[in-house]
């Protein structure tokens, strides 16, 4: 039977209807706001997966171009992988509720979203991770506590709940915020430098709304949820943890106590080979089981070194950053490199400018076609000491460069200011936590040390948090380092510049985060990237005022749209043209603005006035060096400009009669002619001996001075 639920969001209709569509999903609904449609399936597996120690779930949102009425560009006219946003999106929907399900549910759930219909106005992917709530609680998978989702735009001053299209382009702010009816979940945030106490209302007005749609969903499972399958939660046997804990505990806490990282994780490596040779006859069968409890003990130390003992596991303070080094210029044939290293982390960035021509072009669901700036974001096995095979980018390495790219492209300059397209590449060198913010910091060294004129440099910073079991007691940690980030409860990146924050993602091991955590973890990360940008200054204090030798030049010239045609030419043949002859790279704008790229400034200045010569308009009276092309009994024709002639009538030829033309001029031959006339009919007179004159004119002049 279907059912059809509705409530109003921003005055706009959000509608569900379930029980019409895919019977065979434990769940499936439809999800529309305005002419916006998302289907979402929710499914999980009848029994436990074996053999593993974490939840198996996985998030898949799935665009199809037609929603948008499109067909996918290409030889294959079908969706392929997933597009970056569509990863994205699906690592947001993902975030928010993994935290929430039991512990030790280990049955394999999966979320489908698929894109059916799409309005510009109403962003889907908002949708999706709505309906991806409402439908792990309509469903019999045992997951009860709905998260809902909204977006805050700014405009003037002034929040707007789940912006149009046309006022996200005016908006300073793009946030997206999952809350409980409690806390907050997750926290995503692009925006042109806004300061921590608006961020923190705006992150606040979000929080309220989602209360209200939690509400929606709160209700809708009391009505028509199913009845929840009581789900095998994997636990170990409390015999064998009595034991393991008796005998591990004081060995575990000496080496977790130890400064050193890499010391204490030789220390950790002795200790756990002790455990399995101790417990390896009597539990042979469940020596998983003994590193499941080996685990926990190390997470549980940590957490009361910071919580009971006010120590970090490498001793600095909580609001300490760690010691950073910044270098540029390190690559002598790249346009720029920045090297950022803080602690053990360390991450080197190289930026490239190249011609407009070079943007990416955008097959996706939105109404953006190319991007000129791009961030990409490399993660290699040796970065953590591992060997394993290099893969193509994983959802991590997407994910983690969106984020510093979001948090630079405010300041980036527009097309006008720098025609170029931008990429940055960050490559980890080495991990130890907040990798994706050392990115922020390097790809700002790089552009400086490019010449690219951003509008400030930036920084990020990633903040922690541990907290008490039941979340009465908590510890804001600043630059959390990778024991705290995998022992902790929250990982919340801050970049910003000094004026304010330019992006912010959150996400959470725990049922949320309190109000109060929220706002002490702005203000602390604000601090540390002060800090930051200090450092960053200290090194190269603002870009580079010329771009690096082995980077092309751009040289810009404005033509009469309606000559575009002719600098074209038929099938492209004229550009082509100039392109081969030249050696250069040309973009040409519908405004009539034209790039010429190039490394050699000979090749450029020869590809401009071909461009000029093929749009400059014939004026009377003045004096060209033309060319010969046909001869007649009555005159000679003479190319003046690419593709424009006019005639030397044969009386206009010399200062004597002339009988024949080509006693004067033959085909072929370059002559001086002057414009007399343009007829009625834009037929050009030219004379011969009217320019001859004036050059003659010229010379005696320049010899009497």
């Amino acid at each position: 039977m279907s059912h059809i639920l509705e409530t109003t969001v921003a005055g706009r209709t959000l509608k569900v209807e379930f029980g019409k569509v895919g019977a065979l999903s434990d769940c499936a609904i439809l999800v529309s706001y305005g002419e916006t449609v998302v289907l979402i399936n929710a499914n999980a597996s009848k029994q436990p997966r074996e053999g593993i120690d974490f939840f198996p779930l996985s998030v898949e949102y799935e665009e199809r171009l037609y929603s948008v009425g499109k067909i996918p560009g290409g030889f294959i006219k079908r969706e392929g992988r997933p597009s970056e946003k569509a990863i994205l999106h699906a690592r947001a929907i993902d975030r928010p509720l993994r935290p929430l399900f039991p512990d030790g549910y280990r049955n394999d759930v999966q979320i489908v979203c698929t894109v059916l219909s799409v309005e510009q106005d109403n962003q889907p992917d908002i949708l999706a991770m709505n309906g991806a709530s409402l439908a792990l609680c309509l469903s019999s998978i045992p997951y009860d506590k709905p998260v809902a989702t909204v977006s805050v735009g700014l405009i003037d001053g002034k929040f707007i709940l789940n912006p149009t299209l046309k006022e996200r382009e005016e908006s300073d702010l793009n946030l997206t915020v999952c809350a409980t009816k409690d806390r907050v979940m997750m926290i995503e945030a692009g925006s042109y430098e806004i300061d921590e106490e608006v961020m923190y209302d705006a992150i606040m007005f979000a929080f309220e709304e989602c209360k209200k749609i939690v509400s929606f969903q709160e209700k809708a499972m009391a009505e028509f949820g199913k009845e929840k399958i009581v789900p095998v939660l994997y636990k170990v046997d409390e015999t064998l943890e009595k034991e393991v804990r008796e005998f591990s505990y004081p060995m575990i806490k000496e080496a977790m106590y130890i400064t050193d990282k890499d010391k204490r994780n030789d220390a950790i490596d002795k200790v756990k080979e002790t455990i399995n040779e101790h417990f390896s006859e009597k539990y042979a069968d469940d020596l998983k089981d003994v590193s499941e409890v080996v685990y926990t003990l190390q997470k549980e130390i940590v957490r009361n070194m910071i919580l009971r003992d006010k120590r970090r596991p490498d001793e600095r303070a909580f609001n300490q950053v760690r010691n950073i080094d910044c270098e540029v210029a390190l690559l002598p044939r790249t346009h720029g490199t920045g090297l950022f290293t803080r602690g053990l982390t360390q991450v080197m960035t190289v930026a490239t400018i190249g011609p407009l021509a070079d943007v990416q072009i955008l097959d996706g669901l939105g109404d953006e076609e190319f991007k000129r700036y791009m961030h990409h974001y490399n993660f290699p096995s040796y970065s953590v000491g591992e060997v394993r095979p290099l893969r193509g980018p994983g959802r991590r390495e997407i994910g983690h460069g969106a984020l510093a790219e979001k948090a630079l492209e405010p300041l980036m300059p527009s097309e006008e200011e720098f025609p170029y397209t931008i990429r940055l590449v960050s490559e980890v060198l080495s991990s130890n936590g907040s990798t994706s913010q050392a990115s922020v910091c390097g790809s700002t060294l790089a552009l400086l040390d490019a010449g690219v004129p951003i509008k400030r440099p930036a920084a990020g910073i990633a903040m922690g948090l541990v907290t008490s079991e039941d979340l009465s007691e908590e510890e804001i940690l600043t630059d959390i380092q990778g024991i705290e980030d995998f022992f902790g409860d929250m990982d919340f990146k801050v970049a910003g510049t000094e004026k304010g924050i330019t992006a912010i993602q959150v996400d959470t091991k725990i049922e949320g985060l309190s109000n109060n955590c929220i706002k002490v973890t702005l203000e602390e990360a604000k601090k540390a990237r002060m800090h930051i940008l200090g450092k960053i200054k200290d090194c190269i204090p603002e870009a580079r005022k010329e771009l690096s030798p082995y980077a092309p030049r751009v040289y810009t010239m404005t033509i009469d749209p309606e000559k575009i045609r002719d600098v074209i030419g038929s099938g492209g043949k004229t550009i082509n043209k100039i392109i081969a002859e030249t050696g250069v790279k040309i973009d040409i704008k519908e405004d009539g603005t034209i790039y010429v790229m190039s490394e050699d400034s000979v090749g450029a200045d020869r590809a401009l006035k071909m461009i000029d010569d093929l749009t400059k308009e014939v004026e009377v009276g003045e004096i060209y060096l033309g060319k010969v092309t046909r001869i007649t009994n009555f005159g000679a024709f003479v190319e003046i400009l690419p593709g424009k002639e006019g005639l030397v009538h044969i009386s206009k030829l010399d200062f004597t009669r002339v009988n024949k033309v080509e006693d004067v001029v033959s085909v072929g031959d370059e002559i001086l002619v002057k414009v007399t006339e343009i007829d009625e009919q834009g037929r050009v007179n030219l004379s011969r001996k009217d320019a001859i004159k004036r050059d003659e004119e010229s010379n005696d002049d320049s010899k009497k001075q």
